[in-house]
């Protein structure tokens, strides 16, 4: 993934996160993105050494359904980069030396905006393209049907078609945090997630309103069940204290009643329990 000189930190976050969920994340983005039919991949060294070192983003040997074996490369871009097709064209060739087989390359554009890089080269001794596509072209939804919140997240990149933003980037939201276990992951798939909302601009508030909705949400929940279970510890200390009074004192429904500070109707209830 290229670097912005203007925003190379922030740039360095985007490819980080990329990289550390890539392996959960691309065998969807190749099914259902750039819509190969892959039925066995092999995972290729990312150092490309001829003259000078390449690190492409994913490479791959993978033969397809129909039995065609061939180099998959696929970039992430976030910077609309006009030297991208020499690049792509140097790995290209740089891959064919190596591994003689056929080279299918896409390079995916996270940002919201419809790219301008060129994508060929055609001159009279050189002819050479790859793939571009935007993921803001593929419908969030398919994101959504995954079952990790790494691939779930790619949704706030996506198209959300007709559907309002707003809900739509609430249900991103709430399904990153439905599929998550533990609290400190559920901080990190956020703070990746507040990163992604970088590169589409025009649904940050929307992201920002749902967050406090469901940040709200579960901290209440979470009081709530905490709260429920002060509840349930206090009421098991209570029938313990009624048990022993009933049991050891003889006393009245009543006396219980004053003495452990209970309702007479909750001594009845202990007491027909002890009954059984």
């Amino acid at each position: 993934m290229a670097k912005q000189s203007n925003k190379g930190s922030q740039t360095g976050q985007y490819d980080k996160i990329i990289k550390e969920n890539l392996e959960i994340t691309l065998p969807v983005i190749i099914r259902d993105v750039l819509g190969l039919d892959i039925a066995q991949s092999e995972e290729l060294p990312d150092d490309i050494q001829h003259t000078k070192e390449r690190k492409p983003d994913a490479l791959k040997k993978v033969t397809d359904t129909t039995g065609h074996t061939y180099i998959l490369q696929v970039e992430f871009q976030i910077a609309d980069e006009k030297e991208m097709v020499y690049r792509m064209a140097e790995y290209s060739v740089m891959l064919m030396r190596k591994y003689r087989l056929p080279i299918k390359q896409y390079v995916i554009f996270l940002m919201d905006a419809e790219p301008t890089m060129p994508t060929h080269i055609d001159t009279e001794y050189h002819k050479f393209s790859y793939k571009l596509i935007r993921i803001a072209q593929a419908n969030y939804k398919l994101f959504l049907k995954a079952n990790n919140p790494e691939v779930k997240m790619l949704g706030i990149l996506a198209n959300f078609g007709t559907e309002d933003s707003y809900k739509a980037v609430k249900s991103i939201v709430t399904q990153v945090q439905s599929f998550t276990k533990g609290d400190f992951a559920e901080s990190r798939y956020f703070k990746q997630l507040r990163i992604f909302v970088q590169l589409r601009s025009s649904v940050e508030q929307q992201f920002e309103k749902a967050m406090e909705t469901i940040t709200k949400f579960f901290k209440e929940e979470k009081d709530f069940l905490y709260r429920k279970g002060e509840v349930k510890g206090r009421e098991e200390e209570q029938v313990k204290v009624v048990t022993n009074l009933i049991a050891q004192l003889g006393l009245s429904d009543e006396q219980v009643a004053s003495i452990a500070e209970v309702p007479v109707s909750f001594v009845k209830d202990v007491r027909n329990g002890l009954k059984k």
